[in-house]
């Protein structure tokens, strides 16, 4: 099936998939862009969280130069930080800050520096090397890292060690909100995406990005079995990472031992099932997105009570014989909402109805000392603030 074929049966406006293989990207184009105009090879999509890869790059490039060392605490480097903090936890989403903070920075050449100032002064209730916990937080202070190690903005070090010896035209390496640089601020096309990942094939120094740093990581639905240094790692040695940014969602998959990688950018949030075919035809051996079961059976009573994260109060609770996720707002930023979920593992549940990344699943995860979940995990953990029912 096309991939003007496929934006029609998932009512996707615009895609593109590129396909790396034998050392050659071969890509297709369909659909219309935000602004109307019909989509090309040359078109930009937002990655969001692809950006991170980027990031990653760049770190380690530095540690290459002996600028950094991976191991060393952060506040070396950034004052202000627990000693406990180190980039590798950073790189790997272990040190214990939460996804998403917000300080209202804005943009600036200084804004990545005042928003690491911002951060290193906020409450971490969870320390560095607890538990998994994606950070968007984290890697804005690699950002910040990576200017004060090469004594340059984020965006000109970008473009100086990546984008123009690659030759990349496409890609736009500010389209967030300033203080996103690191984490989920670039936008580019699918092709040009594929020809910074096959820099990462052909560099030997890059491989060990690919590494496992995270051996497992709890179950949040999206086949992710462990963590390198940037990349998520599945099965079968397929690393990627996926991005969402403002309507745009994309997906990348590469599988180093055969030299091959896709990559499928949208302007929809509504585009996992897309995708997810996508990577059926060209990789085959790809995970089945997960579903409620049938006949699920009971969530054991240690894996209820309330849950705390930046943003919300959590609470896994039942009301009228159903069982939900309760979630009260703690800034103006939240949204309060419902989830109806049903057992899924002996430590997850899963949402009922799916969202646009199919039918979210939350683990609980940890163990305090009287045997009661301690944390609630969908990517991002929060840690429990109240007993059981």
């Amino acid at each position: 099936m096309g991939l003007g074929e496929l934006i029609a049966k998932y009512d996707v406006p615009g895609a593109q998939v590129a396909v790396l293989t034998g050392g050659e990207v071969r890509d297709e184009s369909a659909g219309v862009s935000d602004t109307g105009d019909q989509v090309t090879s040359d078109s930009a999509f937002r990655v969001g969280s692809i950006t991170k890869i980027w990031t990653a790059t760049l770190a380690q490039r530095l540690v290459d130069e002996g600028l950094l060392d991976l191991d060393r605490p952060v506040c070396r480097y950034l004052p202000g930080f627990t000693p406990s903090l180190t980039a590798r936890h950073l790189l790997t989403h272990m040190g214990g800050l939460d996804s998403n903070h917000f300080f209202g920075i804005g943009r600036g050449d200084d804004a990545l520096a005042r928003y690491a100032s911002a951060l290193a002064a906020a409450e971490h209730p969870i320390p560095p090397g607890t538990v998994f916990s994606y950070s968007n937080s984290g890697f804005v202070v690699l950002g910040r890292l990576v200017e004060v190690l090469s004594g340059k903005p984020f965006h000109d070090v970008l473009c100086e060690r990546l984008v123009k010896p690659l030759g990349l035209r496409t890609v736009v390496t500010e389209v967030g909100h300033g203080t996103a640089s690191g984490a989920s601020d670039f936008a580019m096309s699918a092709r040009e995406l594929l020809r910074f990942v096959r820099l990462h094939l052909d560099d030997p120094k890059l491989a060990v990005l690919r590494e496992t740093q995270v051996e497992a990581v709890p179950d949040f639905g999206g086949g992710v079995l462990g963590w390198g240094l940037g990349w998520m790692l599945y099965r079968d040695g397929v690393v990627g990472h996926t991005g969402v940014a403002k309507g745009h969602k994309a997906f990348l998959r590469v599988e180093p031992d055969f030299g091959t990688a896709v990559a499928v950018l949208t302007n929809s949030g509504d585009s996992e099932l897309l995708a997810h075919e996508v990577f059926t035809e060209v990789l085959k051996n790809v995970d089945t997105p997960p579903t409620p079961a049938v006949n699920p059976g009971e969530i054991a009573d240690r894996m209820y009570g309330t849950y705390r994260n930046q943003l919300y109060d959590i609470t896994l609770t039942t009301e009228d014989d159903r069982t939900v996720l309760v979630y009260r707002p703690r800034t103006e930023l939240g949204r309060a909402k419902r989830v109806e979920v049903v057992r899924h593992s002996d430590s997850s549940v899963i949402a009922v109805s799916p969202t646009s990344d199919g039918y979210q699943v939350f683990s609980l995860v940890g163990e305090d000392e009287s045997g009661r979940a301690r944390f609630l995990h969908n990517g991002s953990a929060a840690y429990r603030i109240t007993p059981p029912r």
